[in-house]
């Protein structure tokens, strides 16, 4: 798989993962439940499924320490937070935290992209600041580290 096809199936990974961290924020549901729900639709046939399910595991193990990246780097609490806004900040956290190998730039550019299409108004840029003020602090040396629009 070229670099390129790798990126359209991680961006389907992560548009089918907002929807099942939003779906777990809601509903609480675990892990196995998430992924079998999720991989009864079609699309889950053309995404990285090993990344969904990879950060699917990170955030819900880690999702105190993601939960409290968000609270000290928000300007406002979690209950003002919209589910959808937070699934996409949560996701945006565990790859800047724990897969150092994407790149800043695409963390946060694909994370805005998600935010334009599934958060509330004006939330990209929400999700800009937050993960553009979190990758300074979790990647100051690595690629720029700034890389929002």
């Amino acid at each position: 798989m070229n670099a390129r096809s790798q990126g359209r199936t991680r961006s389907g990974a992560r548009e089918l993962l907002a929807q099942a961290v939003y779906q777990w924020l809601l509903t609480d549901h675990g892990f196995d439940e998430l992924v079998n729900q999720f991989a009864e639709r079609d699309e889950f046939n053309r995404i990285d499924t090993s990344y969904f399910r990879l950060l699917l595991k990170d955030i819900l193990e880690r999702q105190v320490e993601l939960t409290a990246l968000i609270e000290d780097y928000a300007d406002r609490g979690l209950e003002q937070l919209d589910p959808m806004g937070r699934a996409i900040l949560l996701i945006g956290l565990a790859e800047l935290r724990l897969r150092p190998k994407v790149p800043t730039k695409v963390v946060i550019n694909e994370a805005i992209k998600l935010a334009k299409r599934y958060g509330a108004t004006d939330g990209d840029r929400f999700v800009n600041a937050i993960l553009d003020r979190a990758a300074g602090v979790l990647r100051p040396d690595v690629d720029g580290a700034h890389g929002g629009v």
